[in-house]
C-alpha cells in the first residue's frame, strides 16, 4: 500500500507540472526586473520603513488582478496580506517572507548596498540572501497562480512581514495576535532553509523543521569601587572576567532530537568517507565524544547544534582608568536547543560561574519555543519529492542555530518548513546573510522561484 501511495503521488505531481508547465526561460526577464525593484528598496531595520515595500508588492499584485490588504500596528512598518483561493477541501498553505533588512556599513561594501549590482553572475544588494529570495518567490508563485488559473484544493496566502530582524512586535506577533485568522494555515513555507551545491551541482536540500531559542542572558557583577591604585578582593571586573571565561568555556551537554538525528544519519549517507565516519560518530554514544571535541575544535555549525550554546558578546565595565567601579556587567548569547528548560539551565549556570558577586538576569524571550514541525507530513514528502526531481539530491531536516518567524507559527501549531536558494560551496548554509556584500547567485534567484513553484503546485493540487 505504502509504494501505491508513493507511485499515486509521483503520477499526481507529475501531472500537475504538465497541466501547468511554465516556460521559466522566458519568465527570466520578469523575475529579474521584480527582484531588482524589490533590493532597490532600502528597508534597513532600524528604521525598518517596511510600508515601501509592502506598497511596492501590492502594486505589482494588484496589476495581475490579485488583492491585497495592508496591517500596519505602525504605519511605516506595514505588513501585507493576499491569498489565491482554493475549493477548501484541504487547509491553507503560507507563505511568508520578510522585508526589512539588516542595516549596513557602506563603507565596508564594494557596491552600492542598494544598486542591486550584477557582476561575476552574482547579484550583491543587501537582503539578496536574506530575505527578498523569498519575498520574490512568494510573488511569482501567486502570479503564476492567478495567470495560470491553477485549480487549488487550499488556499494559498502570502504574507510580507516586517520587523523579522529584531523587532517582531510589529510584523510577525502583531499578525498571531491581531488577526490570526488572515494567516492560519496547516503549513508554512518561509526563509531558514538552503540549498547546498559543489562544483556547480546541488549535493543536498536543508529544510528547516526546527530552529534554537534565542535566550539572553545578562551577568552583572557588584563590588565595592575605589581608587585604582588599591587592589580590592571584590573588584567587579575581576569578577566578570572569571564568569564570562567559565560561562564561554563550558561545555555544556550534547542532546539529539529527531531534526538533528535525522540530519546526521542522511549526512552520513552522503558525506565522503572521513566526514561519513565522524557523522555516524554522533549516533554512537561510545564515539560521540571524539566528534563533538572535532566540532568545537573546526566546525562550530554542527558543535551548536548538538547543544545549548553559551557565547559571550559583549563586555561592559568602568568609565576610569583609575576607578574601580562597583559595577560591571557582561551579556550572553544563549541559543537553546527546543525543549531546553531554562530554568533549570540557570540554575546550572550559576553553579558552573560559582561567584555569589556575580548576578545571573534573564532576558526577555521574543520568540516562542515549540515542537519541531513533523518529518512525516504531505509538505515534508513534497519537500522531499520536489528536491529529488528538480536537484536530482536528497532533502534533510536541519536545526537552525539561529532564529527566524517560523517560530511564532509553530506555537500556534503550524506545520512550518525552512527553504533557501543555491549557495555554493565555501559559503556555508547560511550564505553571506548580514554580511559585507551580501548577495546571490542570478540564476539562483530563478531556480529557487521554480522550486517553490513545485513544491506548491504538489502539496495544493
Amino acid at each position: 500500500m505504502r509504494l501505491l501511495a508513493c507511485l499515486l503521488l509521483c503520477a499526481t505531481g507529475a501531472a500537475a507540472q504538465q497541466r501547468y508547465p511554465v516556460d521559466w526561460n522566458k519568465l527570466s526577464a520578469e523575475i529579474q526586473e521584480r527582484f531588482t525593484t524589490l533590493l532597490q528598496i532600502d528597508s534597513s531595520n532600524p528604521p525598518g520603513n517596511e510600508t515601501k515595500m509592502a506598497k511596492a508588492i501590492q502594486t505589482m499584485l494588484e496589476r495581475e488582478g490579485i488583492p491585497c490588504k495592508l496591517f500596519a500596528l505602525d504605519p511605516a512598518r506595514a505588513n501585507l496580506v493576499a491569498r489565491i483561493k482554493g475549493n477548501g477541501s484541504q487547509r491553507p498553505l503560507l507563505l511568508m517572507g520578510h522585508t526589512d533588512v539588516v542595516g549596513v556599513q557602506r563603507e565596508k561594501w564594494s557596491v552600492d548596498p542598494f544598486a542591486a549590482v550584477r557582476k561575476n553572475g552574482f547579484i550583491y544588494a543587501r537582503g539578496a540572501s536574506d530575505d527578498k529570495p523569498d519575498v520574490l518567490a512568494d510573488i511569482m508563485v501567486l502570479i503564476l497562480l492567478q495567470r495560470m488559473h491553477v485549480k487549488l484544493n487550499r488556499d494559498v496566502i502570502f504574507l510580507a512581514e516586517a520587523g523579522e530582524e529584531g523587532t517582531p512586535s510589529v510584523g510577525v506577533d502583531f499578525m498571531v495576535k491581531e488577526h490570526w485568522p488572515e494567516i492560519e494555515a496547516e503549513f508554512a513555507l518561509a526563509e531558514g532553509g538552503s540549498t547546498l551545491e559543489q562544483s556547480g551541482k546541488v549535493h543536498h536540500v536543508l529544510v528547516a523543521t526546527t530552529e534554537k531559542a534565542p535566550r539572553g542572558v545578562k551577568l552583572v557583577a557588584h563590588g565595592t569601587a575605589g581608587h585604582g591604585s588599591r587592589p580590592t578582593p571584590d573588584n567587579p571586573i575581576v569578577h566578570l572576567a572569571q564568569a564570562v571565561a567559565r560561562a564561554g568555556t563550558w561545555q555544556t551537554p550534547v542532546r539529539l532530537n529527531e531534526t538533528t538525528r535525522a540530519y546526521f544519519q542522511g549526512m552520513a549517507a552522503i558525506a565522503p568517507p572521513e566526514e561519513a565516519a565522524r557523522y555516524k560518530d554522533v549516533l554512537d554514544p561510545a564515539k560521540l565524544a571524539e566528534a563533538d571535541r572535532y566540532f568545537r575544535d573546526h566546525d562550530p555549525g554542527h558543535y551548536s547544534i548538538l547543544r545549548t550554546s553559551v557565547v559571550p558578546t559583549i563586555i561592559k565595565g568602568g568609565f576610569r582608568r583609575n576607578v574601580i567601579p562597583s559595577e560591571a556587567e557582561a551579556e550572553l548569547d544563549i541559543r537553546a536547543l527546543p525543549d531546553e528548560d531554562m530554568t533549570k539551565f540557570l540554575a546550572e549556570l550559576k553553579r558552573v560561574i560559582g561567584d555569589p558577586s556575580v548576578e545571573i538576569q534573564p532576558g526577555a524571550a521574543y520568540r516562542p519555543t515549540s515542537a519541531p514541525s513533523r518529518l512525516d507530513t504531505a509538505m515534508y514528502r513534497a519537500l522531499e519529492k520536489v528536491g529529488r526531481r528538480l536537484y536530482d539530491a536528497p532533502t534533510l531536516p536541519s536545526m537552525l542555530t539561529g532564529a527566524t518567524d517560523n517560530a511564532q507559527l509553530r506555537a500556534k501549531g503550524v506545520q512550518a518548513y525552512g527553504l533557501g536558494p543555491a549557495v555554493p560551496a565555501g559559503e556555508g548554509a547560511l550564505g553571506t546573510a548580514h554580511s559585507d556584500n551580501e548577495r546571490i547567485g542570478i540564476r539562483a534567484v530563478e531556480k529557487y522561484v521554480e522550486y517553490l513553484w513545485n513544491i506548491v503546485l504538489e502539496v495544493s493540487q
